[in-house]
């Protein structure tokens, strides 16, 4: 990361496979100002029915904008929303 005094935020989904949290990232990704990380699961004992993802880790500028604050915001809406459980 490159930014100063950036803001890192754990986000989580329970349950979602890698590749719609691999969607999540590339969205999140193009907001500016925006850096996302994968953290896979550090669980030691294999469940087919767990995600292989723990969660992402957000990190935004200080400088982010209302705008795009609100992008991440409607983003994250979007997913809860359509793989709520």
């Amino acid at each position: 990361m490159q930014f100063d005094n950036v803001t890192c935020e754990k986000v989580e989904f329970a349950g979602l496979p890698l590749a719609v949290y691999r969607e999540i990232a590339a969205h999140l990704r193009q907001v500016e100002g925006v850096e996302v990380d994968i953290v896979t699961q550090s669980d030691q004992q294999f469940d087919y029915n767990q995600s292989q993802v723990e969660c992402l880790k957000l990190w935004k500028a200080p400088n982010l904008s209302a705008l795009d604050r609100k992008i991440i915001e409607q983003i994250l809406a979007y997913y809860k929303k359509r793989y709520e459980t």
